[in-house]
């Protein structure tokens, strides 16, 4: 069995035992294989910028805070 290519070896499985192979190889490559690391293209700059004025650095995280359920008045 050594000397097999993994395609042989892929092909003398039976279909449901191919397709847990073809679904694991694809675990592998989503995540053991590292991503290719591509720059942020922060395309959403300054799309808030209207709001300037309105709210400070330090109200949009105590919101957003909030909104994720870890923020509680009074703790820092």
């Amino acid at each position: 069995m050594a000397d097999l290519s993994l395609q042989e070896m892929l092909k003398m499985l039976p279909p449901a035992l191919q397709t847990e192979v073809r679904d694991f190889v694809a675990f592998l490559l989503e995540h053991r294989v590292k991503r290719q690391v591509r720059p942020m293209k922060f395309q959403w700059e300054g799309a808030l910028k209207d709001l300037r004025g309105q709210y400070t650095s330090v109200q949009l995280q105590h919101q957003i805070a909030e909104l994720r359920g870890g923020y509680n008045e009074g703790s820092s």
